[in-house]
């Protein structure tokens, strides 16, 4: 389908731009989000007179971005999901995901405006932008825990696969400290011994 783009849009073109795009793209994304027109000789009739005013609603769209961003700076949204000990997740955190964790945050975000390039599928702390405006980018962290605590530690700089080895590695040294006090000569029955000892001799 052949549409007259009114707005700028990554990987298609500027504003007032005709392109050809698969059927649901347009349908699904571009017409209803008022992005394109489908073009036509009425539509670029229509494009030219409103021309104008198209810049300037893109303009206020854009300082409204970049205001909305401006409060947005420094985000840090948190996600539990369960993972392994080598920190692969079960599963995986999707733009949708994100999303969601923004909009709960306080700031509506459309799954389309999350520039991840694929799943996240480990633990961490994942710095990713989101398109609020298509001038108008914004970077945000994602922290991927197991726990509120993990979380917390990850903001903290702690690396909580690291931390968990050393909390294993406690648990062998008092196993082994055990052992050791286990094997430990009894004195307190070393010296009754003794002393019974020299009593028989005494004897």
């Amino acid at each position: 389908m052949d549409v007259i783009l009114l707005e700028r849009v990554e990987s298609l073109g500027q504003m007032g731009e005709v392109v050809t795009v698969k059927n649901g793209y347009a349908r699904n994304y571009l017409l209803p989000q008022k992005k394109a027109l489908r073009a036509s000789k009425e539509s670029l009739v229509y494009f030219e007179t409103q021309k104008a005013q198209l810049e300037a609603q893109n303009l206020q769209r854009k300082s409204e971005a970049e205001t909305v961003g401006e409060s947005m700076a420094g985000m840090i949204v948190v996600l539990i999901r369960q993972a392994g000990d080598t920190g692969q997740l079960y599963g995986s955190v999707s733009s949708r995901d994100v999303s969601e964790a923004v909009t709960e945050a306080g700031s509506t975000v459309d799954r389309r405006q999350v520039l991840l390039e694929k799943p996240i599928k480990e633990l961490g702390m994942h710095e990713i932008s989101l398109r609020l405006h298509p001038e108008v980018d914004i970077g945000i962290t994602v922290n991927v825990a197991r726990s509120v605590d993990e979380a917390e530690a990850q903001a903290r700089g702690e690396n909580v696969l690291t931390r968990a080895d050393e909390f294993e590695f406690d648990d062998e040294d008092d196993a082994e400290l055990d052992a050791l006090l286990g094997e430990a000569p009894d004195r307190d029955g070393d010296l009754e011994d003794t002393a019974s000892d020299e009593g028989e001799k005494a004897d």
